[in-house]
């Protein structure tokens, strides 16, 4: 058993295979600065180890969502650029300020207030921002209107600020059919006109997320988000995975702590969902759904143990599941086996499990992530 894990299970992350993500990134992302999303602990693969890959591999800045995250970087000893993706609460502008961050400003009244603290903190540099501009994600930024455009202009001339650049986001760009995501590029670009018109320089544009690095390169602009992709994960299934070779960076893997021959008849776990059809061999995993399993996948999904897949059967528990490995030879205790990733040739991947469960790769590793402890190779 591995000792770093001190549970029977645990995640492997390989950080050689961030760096190659990053690096085949930056292949297609040509001259575009690159701020590397790491928010959720970096979708489940830890932050702070990411983070200093990342930057080993030349990466110039960094996207997360809470000031928590930045917090865990600034006292890692990170010095590069931190962007706040998401809205900042109020109460954290102090933050901002000591922890030197770039907040992404969606109001004229968040944009007064930052100011204003800056003054009275006596802040010596003006505090960089980017100002988002709603071009069709319906989430944050400034609407494209005669206001929204004044508004971001009004935002230019406060004191204590200096506007990095111009900042939105894709709602399709992972969709066959880019007509929408165009449409958002030509909000986006029509932004900066009128701002240059009105005597405000945009600074950076940065709209790219993982899927437009891909698919959309006239969107790469100044500064690209690569996300997913980093973690060498696709969007989804829709993009064109040749433009951009990627490896998986997360495995999951445990030991069989338990085997029990029981007879035709047998129920296994919760709710009865599962009665053995012939007298079977039944392991016990120590991985559940508050590991990130998704509950769902009792009775659907399935791991690899010595060479075979074996399905997972009965209602998976909150730290446990149980799989069935009558028809694996040789199976016995502490062998070791695989929910996610590559064993002795094959493969269970984060879109299969995602596919299972109804939901995207993304919550899967992130899920992943949380509980299990965490082995870098």
């Amino acid at each position: 058993m591995h000792n770093e894990a001190r549970r029977a299970a645990w995640v492997e992350i390989s950080l050689g295979s961030i760096a190659d993500n990053f690096r085949e990134i930056k292949r297609l992302a040509g001259d575009s600065e690159t701020i590397c999303c790491i928010k959720a602990d970096a979708y489940g693969h830890g932050i702070v180890k990411t983070a200093w890959e990342l930057i080993k591999a030349g990466a110039d800045a960094f996207g997360v969502a809470t000031i928590m995250e930045a917090v865990a970087l600034r006292s890692a000893g990170i010095r590069k650029d931190i962007i706040l993706l998401s809205a900042t609460p109020r109460g954290n502008f102090k933050d901002v300020l000591d922890q030197n961050l770039t907040p992404v400003i969606t109001s004229v009244e968040d944009a007064r207030l930052l100011s204003e603290i800056a003054e009275r903190t006596g802040a010596k540099n003006p505090i960089p921002y980017y100002a988002a501009v709603e071009t069709g994600m319906g989430r944050l930024g400034f609407l494209y209107t005669e206001k929204g455009v004044a508004d971001i202009v009004s935002l230019a001339t406060m004191p204590h600020l200096r506007m990095k650049g111009i900042f939105s986001h894709f709602a399709t760009s992972d969709e066959t059919d880019l007509s929408y995501a165009h449409a958002q590029l030509r909000i986006f670009d029509a932004f900066a006109t009128q701002l240059i018109k009105a005597g405000v320089d945009p600074g950076q544009k940065s709209i790219a997320n993982s899927a437009a690095i891909m698919m959309l390169p006239e969107a790469n602009f100044d500064v690209v988000r690569p996300g997913i992709v980093l973690y060498g994960l696709y969007p989804s299934g829709d993009v064109d995975k040749s433009r951009l070779p990627l490896s998986p960076s997360m495995s999951v893997r445990g030991y069989i702590v338990y085997l029990k021959k029981v007879p035709s008849g047998f129920s296994v776990s919760y709710g009865r969902h599962f009665t053995t059809a012939r007298e079977s061999l039944i392991a016990t995993i120590s991985i559940g759904y508050g590991d990130g399993l998704p509950r769902i996948l009792g009775g659907k999904g399935r791991v690899i143990v010595r060479g075979r897949y074996a399905p997972i059967v009965g209602t998976i528990c909150m730290d446990q599941f149980m799989i069935d490995v009558t028809d694996v030879p040789g199976v016995t205790e502490y062998d070791e086996i695989t929910v996610l990733g590559e064993q002795d040739g094959l493969a269970i991947t984060a879109g299969e499990i995602a596919e299972l469960a109804g939901t995207i790769s993304y919550e899967i590793v992130c899920r992943f992530g949380q509980r299990l402890p965490k082995i870098y190779t």
